[in-house]
């Protein structure tokens, strides 16, 4: 575990002061505008970072043309995820041309990686910084740096990655929802997954005191906030005053009506104890995202995930049976090196046999760094279709499975009527579902941040159909 990993105050204070001092040098009307790509953690962080330009006077830029600060928040879980983030800063070029003073920065898990950092400086010159994913609270610093005319600076750890990260707390929010909201528990892993950058690009696990998160948690529900997440690469390892599911218990405690989630669970982590937490209380969502990866015991060795076969399907069955109607999600790689057909199909048929609500299917794309991508990789061609039967198989069991909510009436927070003019909302399963309102009926009672009754008339896939009882 990483000692003396909290950012000192003085520290945070330092920054957030020259936020203020830096109000006066960016000016009125000035915009930032933050592109994120990848997980919720990046949300999270995007959100802070946010905070950080709000609190040096600059705006929120709705379209990047209309930013004076742009900052690529990236992901390098997927190689899709990076080239699109690279392609996307290569039309800062343009940007520039129109406006001189503009600056542009780089951060987040690409932005750990050397080579890319390499790519970026030679390619893309006119990025002024980039900054790993433990400098998010020095944000002011890096763009004072920029203001006074310094370009290409690289602000990440020097230090390896055994002894790599920090959490920085007291850092202002701007959430982009007003009744969803991301609460980071956790950061960095110690899993070392085969396939994963994870550990080299976020560090170490650390977790963050459980008096701070219960205090964000219950500042959330207090400003009304109805759907909270609890975030870490693996919550079941977070290390706080409080277990994990005991953690869950408490901010589940506050008065209000409003749900708890969490993502991600490791299965070799995933308790009893916190199944046992989940079919207690009502306000903890009844949703598991429980990624199994492969189902092929040899595999699953390789990937370095730490159980087998069984064991993961015994404990899918486990939480099935005691949370009443849990939506079970999953993570699944396709076309993992050496894996062979035979192997794939037995990871078919334990998808076929837990039956999962939502599958997250992705085609094996190699990380530099990491022990699968210097294995023998398998033909794009045998991975794509692979992908594909794999696909086919889940929207069957999806819709299969989702006829259980037909005739049954869900709570469902709405997000309000979109331009189409249909009303939309989630359920307490993460199940997306439309519905109509009775004719006649107050539409106010339905707006985005509202809880309301909806009696299911219908299911497909990955989407339900109801009528609003009002």
């Amino acid at each position: 575990m990483l000692k003396n990993v909290f950012v000192p105050q003085e520290e945070i204070e330092k920054e957030l002061s020259l936020c203020h001092q830096l109000r006066s040098v960016i000016g009125g009307g000035k915009k930032a505008y933050i592109s994120t790509f990848g997980c919720q953690q990046n949300e999270a962080d995007s959100e802070r970072l946010m905070g950080l330009c709000l609190l040096m006077g600059y705006g929120v830029a709705e379209k990047i043309e209309d930013a004076d600060l742009v900052i690529f928040n990236t992901c390098a879980i997927r190689e899709h995820a990076e080239l699109k983030a690279l392609s996307k800063a290569g039309y800062i070029r343009k940007l520039k041309e129109k406006n001189r003073s503009l600056i542009t920065a780089v951060c987040g898990c690409m932005a750990e990686q050397s080579h890319r950092r390499e790519k970026i400086l030679a390619s893309y010159p006119y990025i002024d910084f980039i900054f790993g994913t433990d400098r998010v609270h020095r944000l002011p610093s890096m763009v004072a740096a920029a203001l006074s005319g310094k370009k290409q600076q690289i602000y990440v750890s020097n230090l390896p990655h055994s002894e790599f990260g920090v959490i920085a707390e007291g850092l202002p929010v701007r959430r982009e929802s007003g009744f969803r909201g991301w609460v980071s528990i956790m950061y960095g892993c110690n899993n070392f997954c085969s396939y994963c950058v994870v550990p080299y690009v976020r560090g170490r696990e650390r977790s963050r005191r459980s008096e701070d998160v219960l205090a964000e948690v219950k500042a959330l529900v207090d400003a009304g906030y109805k759907d909270i997440t609890l975030l870490g690469q693996n919550v079941n390892s977070y290390k706080g005053d409080y277990s994990f599911p005991e953690l869950l218990r408490r901010a589940a405690s506050f008065e209000g009506e409003y749900w708890i989630r969490f993502m991600t669970s490791h299965p070799k982590d995933a308790s009893s104890e916190l199944v046992e937490a989940m079919a207690e209380n009502p306000r903890i969502a009844p949703h598991f995202h429980l990624p199994m990866q492969s189902g092929d015991n040899r595999v699953l060795s390789l990937m370095n995930r730490r159980y087998t076969r069984e064991q993961y399907m015994e404990k899918a069955a486990y939480i099935k049976d005691r949370v009443k109607d849990i939506a079970l999600s999953s993570d699944i790689i396709c076309g993992f090196p050496t894996e062979t057909e035979a192997e794939f199909d037995r990871t078919v048929d334990a998808v076929d046999k837990v039956g999962f609500d939502m599958l997250f299917t992705f085609v094996y794309s190699p990380r530099p760094g990491t022990p699968a991508a210097e294995m023998e990789q398998i033909d794009h061609k045998v991975k794509t279709d692979r992908f594909a039967r794999l696909s086919a198989l889940e929207n069957r069991r999806a819709e299969e499975l989702n006829q259980r909510f037909v005739g049954q009436t869900l709570r469902v927070l709405s997000d309000g009527r979109s331009e189409d003019g249909i009303f939309r909302g989630r359920t307490g399963h993460n199940k997306i579902i439309s519905f109509t309102l009775p004719e006649g009926a107050d539409q106010g009672k339905a707006a985005a941040g509202s809880f309301i009754d909806v009696k299911v008339r219908s299911a497909a896939a990955y989407t339900l159909e109801g009528d609003a009882l009002i």
